[in-house]
């Protein structure tokens, strides 16, 4: 009789989330392990616990998840799992910090496709703005669309101190040259969107970060995505279920929240099956959702 697949998910904060619980158990774990409050320096003993009491063979069907709300804390427990493995005794490790590595993957999937089926060509060379920059799914966004060629710009709603850190972080993890900007006034805001091609939108929930007055100075904008469900939506005119619907007041399309949500819930579900489908250990974040939400859409 096979041992079943097991999946451990580590969490920072206080709760792991029932989200990624339902996911896994969907997907095909037969058994889910919340761990909650995990730091930094007990990932690795956690990891080793877990490949060392299933031997060589069945250490392929154990698999680490890694949550919170931080994408360099998560990336960096990551590298902590990683560094706990050797071979024989290696396991799948897939970091998605609330979800926001598969959301942001296939929002700029999404907006990659408008773009090379409606404006002959994909992000390399576009002009984009990120709103939202330093949460987790804004700035995976920027990381990605910046990693494909785009001149990506990361607005600051409180000025530039904090994208600036986030655009210098990008650069020492990645090595992805994300340029930043303050985006704390209606006419700065207007004044950026003036010559951008796309917006990623990943503000608060709740919150409309772009109104009709700022979308009437885009005048070069082709594709806005706002990830933001609780109305009002982020970008003004734009519906949750818009996918590439002609956006009120541009030449440009929306994409809207369920548009996203639904590549989104399929790419999470998605890596988790290649955890259970490789056979081999894998180890996952937003590059490999993005490759996966790229199919998805294609």
């Amino acid at each position: 009789m096979k041992q079943p697949f097991i999946l451990h998910m580590l969490s920072p904060l206080k709760h792991v989330s029932p989200f990624d619980v339902n996911m896994a158990l969907d997907a095909g774990f037969d058994a889910v392990i919340p761990y909650d409050n995990v730091e930094q320096g007990e990932v690795a003993g956690l990891v080793q616990d877990a490949i060392f009491s299933r031997g060589p063979k069945a250490v392929t069907r154990t698999g680490i998840f890694i949550g919170g709300k931080n994408a360099g804390q998560a990336l960096d427990m990551l590298e902590a799992a990683k560094g706990a493995m050797f071979p024989p005794f290696q396991m799948s490790v897939f970091a998605d910090p609330a979800g926001s590595f598969t959301t942001a993957a296939a929002m700029v999937a999404c907006v990659e496709a408008k773009l090379k089926t409606q404006f002959d060509g994909g992000l390399d060379g576009r002009r984009v703005l990120v709103f939202g920059a330093t949460g987790v799914v804004g700035y995976s966004a920027g990381v990605i669309a910046g990693s494909e060629g785009a001149e990506v710009v990361l607005v600051g709603y409180d000025g530039e101190a904090r994208v600036k850190k986030a655009a210098e972080d990008a650069k020492a993890r990645f090595d992805v040259t994300l340029y930043y900007a303050d985006g704390s006034s209606d006419a700065l805001k207007s004044d950026l969107v003036k010559d951008s091609e796309v917006v990623f939108c990943a503000g608060r929930a709740g919150t409309q970060v772009l109104s009709a007055e700022h979308l009437a100075a885009a005048a070069s904008l082709k594709v806005a995505a706002d990830v933001n469900a609780v109305p009002p939506a982020g970008v003004e005119g734009l519906g949750v279920q818009d996918d590439g619907t002609p956006l009120a007041g541009t030449a440009g399309l929306g994409i809207g929240a369920l548009a996203v949500g639904n590549i989104k819930y399929k790419v999470e579900s998605g890596l988790f099956r290649k955890m259970i489908e490789s056979g081999e250990a894998l180890t996952l974040d937003f590059r490999d959702a993005f490759a996966l939400a790229r199919d998805l859409v294609a």
